[in-house]
């Protein structure tokens, strides 16, 4: 090996120490692309140039399959385990039209106006619980709490003797997102269940070697995409919150010998058949949509000069697709009784026909769909022999998020929850609800280190650090904020047909959302 000069080795060693001890503030978007096999994710998933890659080139550069001799195996199995943790805490101006959200409510003093935040103001919500997407199946909860195994798995590789071609697939969990939180956890009202989940079932690929120093690879990925979310709703508007404060005025209260709440002035005008609020529940949403067969494709490139350096490039297209499935909206009795009462009085029948109010309907199910579409990627990396017993890689990958502007569900038919909202926003129809999102394209950047002890051991060390592409003004929907990601491992050369491996990580993400700064989180 034709080792660097001394001076550059020095040079080299400080800067990655540097970033080690003192990383940049860079952070993690989403899920994509992380579990895709263990060795790159102890390396920081700068695996882009590696001269001794795995079978998940396929995925980070179909190029670096060259570097695979005759035929291959590879088994992966992944144990995740999920902490999710939420403060909520209200200002002190926190209110709706007067109604100050962290007193109580009327009918029951014992009980706080807002759960979210209880009377004193501050609220927690907490899980352990991971979940996974099963086609046919839909969101499936482990039966414990804490960390639960993926799917294996697994791939093969091909190179003739004397060819410049080789073949390999692999299939890998593309974007594992998956949780559930217990009925009375705050947070059920940003996704109780939910799931944004990819899985590529089958990833043809082929690399070609052009020469001593070039190659090209070429890879096709054949994918799942499923989307479930399933949540408690309610409507914190001024509208409701007049509403309230009537019932308040009315003194509806229960009276025991006919059953029921007063209503003084029925039949004129009904108000009191059920409590409602702009923090009461008026429902829970399931919404269970997915696209069987989605297609993407990658091309790489790889350079390999002498025996010491390395760049490599990739570039993985994106994906348009129709998500299609089901909803079903399960109303609360009080919200149901409400509008069935309202509707019953004089005045209520014709204002709710006049405005297309509710009209109290239990629950409404049907079709729903929605465009999404998974961003296109580009990587580029460099790998260096520093040392005989130490390889540096260093990953670059640009990833197009901004064209999740936004995204619509469109239902097939009108929804009363619908229905009301539309009266106060431009992003709501009786049939369609538009969750702006307005993620930006992003930089993340990943360095591993390698140390060869010997001729059959080696130990990995890997940070990769990724920008978050959600802005605090639209935090909500994608609640993944600025991440780190630490790895950990080792493979060792167990005979001259296998060799064995395991690795740790951790990934963490923390953000503070100012009060009232996200509509989709805490306007």
């Amino acid at each position: 090996m034709r080792a660097l000069t001394k001076p550059i080795q020095r040079a080299m060693v400080a800067l990655f120490s540097v970033l080690l001890v003192f990383p940049p503030q860079l952070y993690a978007q989403v899920g994509n692309g992380i579990t895709i096999d263990s060795r790159a994710m102890s390396l920081g998933n700068a695996v882009v140039a590696d001269r001794d890659p795995s079978i998940a080139a396929v995925y980070h550069n179909p190029a670096g399959l060259v570097n695979l001799e005759e035929r291959q195996f590879e088994v992966d199995q992944y144990i995740i385990g999920l902490d999710l943790d939420a403060a909520y805490i209200a200002g002190d101006d926190y209110e709706i039209f007067g109604l100050d959200g962290t007193g109580f409510n009327t009918y029951d003093p014992t009980v706080p106006r807002d759960p979210v935040v209880g009377g004193d103001g501050y609220g927690e919500s907490h899980t352990s619980k991971p979940a996974i997407y099963i086609p046919g199946f839909g969101l499936q909860q482990w039966v414990w709490s804490g960390p639960a195994p993926l799917p294996f798995q697994f791939g093969f590789s091909v190179n003739e003797p004397g060819s410049k071609f080789t073949f390999a697939f692999k299939n890998y969990m593309h974007s594992p997102l998956g949780l559930f939180k217990d009925a009375e956890d705050p947070g059920k009202f940003l996704g109780k269940e939910a799931a944004i989940q990819r899985y590529t079932f089958f990833s043809p690929a082929v690399g070609y070697e052009i020469s001593d120093e070039w190659a090209v690879g070429l890879g096709v990925q054949l994918s799942h995409q499923g989307f479930y979310i399933a949540q408690d709703n309610r409507a914190p508007n001024f509208l409701i919150a007049v509403t309230e404060i009537l019932q308040d005025a009315f003194a509806c209260e229960f009276d025991k010998p006919i059953g029921k709440r007063r209503d003084p002035l029925q039949p004129f005008l009904s108000l009191c058949q059920g409590n409602i609020g702009p923090w009461d529940s008026v429902g829970r949403i399931d919404i269970d949509m997915q696209q069987s067969l989605s297609p993407t494709y990658n091309v790489g490139v790889l350079w390999e000069p002498n025996d010491w350096f390395s760049w490599g490039a990739s570039y993985m297209t994106g994906a348009e697709m129709e998500l299609r499935g089901t909803f079903l909206m399960d109303y609360t009795d009080e919200w149901t009784a409400f509008w069935q009462g309202f509707n019953g009085s004089i005045i209520g029948a014709i204002t709710a026909a006049i405005l297309g109010l509710p009209r109290g309907r239990p629950y409404e199910a049907g079709n729903i769909y929605m465009d999404y579409e998974i961003p296109q990627q580009f990587k580029s990396g460099i790998s260096m022999r520093v040392h005989p017993e130490w390889t540096v890689n260093l990953d670059a990958t640009w990833t197009d998020w901004s064209v999740w502007d936004e995204w619509t569900f469109h239902f097939d038919r009108d929804l009363e929850l619908l229905t009301t909202a539309r009266l106060l926003s431009g992003l709501v129809t009786g049939t369609s609800l538009t969750l702006p999102l307005g993620l930006e394209d992003t930089w993340h950047y990943g360095i591993g280190i390698t140390q060869h002890v010997n001729s059959r051991l080696n130990l990995r060390y890997g940070l990769e650090l990724r920008k978050t592409p959600v802005g605090d003004d639209v935090f909500g929907p994608v609640p993944v904020g600025d991440m780190k990601h630490w790895g950990l491992g080792f493979d060792y050369k167990w005979d001259k047909q296998t060799r064995v491996g395991a690795s740790v990580f951790y990934m963490q993400s923390v953000d503070y959302i100012k009060n009232n700064t996200s509509c989709n989180l805490n306007c």
